[in-house]
Order: structure tokens, then sequence, then C-alpha cells
């Protein structure tokens, strides 16, 4: 009997601790401090690449190098890595793209992590550049001219409802891919966006970051607590 007893305890902390984490998170360390990003699983494509250059340290030295307050922060060009100060930065690749991942649940509002892209008419997505929202808060009153005007399409109730409350950038929708969110760290947001930048918005001391990718215990510790605070 005891043997018994022993062997289930063996397989259920076997089970328990071979049980994989729902989603990937990644760290963005700044000197203001660190983002914890969740990745979505509903945009595969992108998660896995930002995970690979993630892993290779492709994002580490690199800045934000455009910065706009009620926008957005931008950053992922390789060329930011060794670029002279004042140098207009934006242009740097991988050399190949990803195809656009749109979602009509995965939404711009503030905090989340999104793919920078060109004019390509496929709506493609750079293969390294990404920007984290900021954003502002709206109206009702600028949410429906915002949808006759510009979208052509009807924002969901739920959604207009974090448009007016938490806040974003309604416009970027469907035009831009929504591939993750700040999980923790997001009040760095409004600290980055408050630097002060050139006129081509790129910040006057160079925004550095490291981005590491969390390990299966790190980010089974945090969905524990993320769930935990969401029961309270």
């Amino acid at each position: 009997m005891k043997y018994l007893f022993t062997l289930f305890l063996v397989l259920f902390f076997s089970i328990t601790f071979a049980k994989k984490p729902e989603n990937k998170y990644i760290k963005i360390t700044t000197i203001h401090g660190e983002f914890l990003i969740k990745l979505y699983n509903e945009t595969p494509l992108h998660r896995d690449n930002f995970i690979k250059l993630a892993k290779k340290g492709f994002y580490n030295g690199t800045i934000f190098h455009r910065v706009i307050k009620d926008f957005m922060l931008q950053g992922g060009d390789p060329d930011s890595k060794k670029a002279a100060s004042g140098v207009t930065l934006g242009g740097g690749d991988v050399g190949y793209t990803i195809p656009a991942e749109f979602r009509d649940n995965l939404f711009h509002k503030k905090g989340v992590l999104a793919a920078a892209r060109d004019d390509n008419p496929l709506k493609a997505s750079s293969g390294c550049q990404f920007y984290l929202v900021q954003g502002k808060k709206f109206t009702d009153e600028q949410l429906d001219s915002l949808e006759n005007k510009r979208l052509h399409f009807k924002l969901p109730l739920n959604q207009r409802q974090v448009y007016k409350t938490i806040g974003g950038t309604p416009h970027l929708d469907r035009n831009y891919t929504v591939y993750g969110e700040i999980v923790r760290g997001i009040e760095l947001i409004d600290q980055i966006a408050a630097v002060n930048t050139d006129e081509g918005n790129r910040p006057v001391t160079d925004e550095k970051m490291t981005v590491t990718v969390l390990k299966k215990r790190e980010a089974k510790k945090l969905e524990k607590r993320l769930l935990a605070l969401n029961k309270q």
C-alpha cells in the first residue's frame, strides 16, 4: 500500500511539473525596468519568429528608435545597435517578412506588442521590427468618426469599451498584426513615451534593450501569479 501511494505521488508530481505553460513569454529589459510580454498562440508565425530572434540575442543592444507620445514605442532595427546619435533609423531588417496574422479578437489596446511593416499590399510584417502601443483614450464620438471615415467597419462593443477606458490605437486594427501583450510593467510605456526625442522621433538618449525568453519554469510561475491576481 505504501509503495502504491509513493508511486502515485511520483506520477502526480511528474505530470504537474511536466505540464507546459499555456503561452510563451519574453522579457524586455530597459534602464526604466522590465516588460514581461505574453506572446499570443493565435499568431504562431510572429510568436515563433520573435522567439527565434530573441534566443539568438538579436535584439540585445538595439534601441527604441521611434517614440511618439500617445502613440507607440518602436524598436527592433538591427542598424540601431551601433548607430551614431541623431541618425535616422527604421530601415534595418532581416531579409524576410512575416505573413499578416490578423485576428478580430486581437486589437490595438494599450500595452500590446505588434509588428511594424512597410506599405506592401499584403500587409506582411517586418521580420524583426515591432512596437508597443501607448495610444490614448477615445470618446464614443471619436470612435464613431473613426469607424466611418477610416476603418470602414464596426468595432465590437467590448473593444470600444477598452479604447474608452484603457486606450490604444484603434486606427491600426486589421492593418498591423498584434501578437502579444504586456502582462507586467505596462507603466513603463508611459515613462519611455515621455522621454525627449529629436525631429525624427528618436530619443535623444538611447533607450537600449535586452530581450530574453522566459524559461519554462519561469513562465509557469508567472502564469500562476497572473491567475491568482485575476481571481482577486
